[in-house]
């Protein structure tokens, strides 16, 4: 395997390790174990465990950025939305690790944020306002209408997040539960 494969094996289960412990409470040593190398060759590929972190964060937002695109190809305004938040509500009730490293990351970055390290959540919100602006070209530029697509979205976070299964009225109320892919 390649250093850039192992790279790449590295960060997906420091996604699936960070979005299961948080920030501070997971090891690099359980890292390094969930990959299969050595704690002293994942710092060969990455200089410290807050790379690691910012690595996984950027590529949970890569990923959903991703399937925002992929679902709203080809598609304008109400279509595009409601394509796009079908695709976002199956990726994390289909790979719950997705939710919850976004969780995870708006955790440490207010834990940094109140520690004075800044420079921890300049990258995860640098990513996150990329995010937004791809959104705000999806939807027909209208910032306001990326807002409220957000908005929702951070409510879907939530209802799955508190375990609410997709069938509960309380879905039906605010969004559609997810269809089969399309």
């Amino acid at each position: 395997m390649s250093a850039e494969e192992r790279r790449e094996s590295v960060i997906r289960a420091a996604i699936t390790e960070f979005a299961r412990g948080g920030y501070s409470a997971t090891s690099t040593e359980v890292i390094a174990r969930r990959v299969g190398v050595s704690q002293p060759y994942l710092f060969r590929l990455f200089p410290n465990k807050q790379a690691m972190f910012l690595a996984a964060s950027e590529r949970c937002l890569t990923d959903t950025r991703r399937v925002f695109a992929d679902a709203a190809e080809g598609l304008e305004g109400e279509e595009a939305q409601s394509a796009m938040a079908g695709a976002y509500q199956r990726l994390i009730v289909e790979d719950p690790d997705r939710l919850l490293m976004q969780m995870q990351m708006y955790a440490a970055v207010a834990a940094a944020e109140a520690a004075g390290d800044h420079e921890f959540g300049e990258s995860v919100r640098a990513g996150w306002l990329q995010m937004f602006d791809e959104l705000t070209v999806a939807v027909g530029g209208d910032a306001e209408e990326a807002t409220d697509f957000l908005a929702y979205g951070m409510l879907i976070n939530t209802l799955t997040s508190l375990g609410f299964p997709v069938g509960h009225r309380i879905w039906s109320k605010f969004c559609e539960p997810p269809g089969p892919a399309a």
